[in-house]
């Protein structure tokens, strides 16, 4: 079980083709702060249909895309 697996349900439930979090609000449904390892984590969100797009490190924010299923 991954320490952000909180989020990737999260993020899995919002079905929209894309929003943004910011690091406060990861925290909130996450339980953890967001840190440097999240790099490394973001590659799990794709199992959930989900890919990260922006981390904006001046804003605080992070951009989640769902993936599109190709025809």
């Amino acid at each position: 079980m991954s320490k952000y697996n909180s989020l990737w349900e999260y993020v899995q439930k919002k079905d929209c083709p894309s929003f943004q979090l910011t690091f406060d609000e990861i925290k909130d449904i996450a339980g953890i702060p967001l840190d440097h390892s999240f790099l490394n984590y973001k590659k799990e969100l794709t199992e959930y249909g989900y890919q990260v797009g922006k981390i904006s490190m001046k804003a605080q924010t992070v951009i989640f895309n769902r993936i599109e299923n190709e025809c």
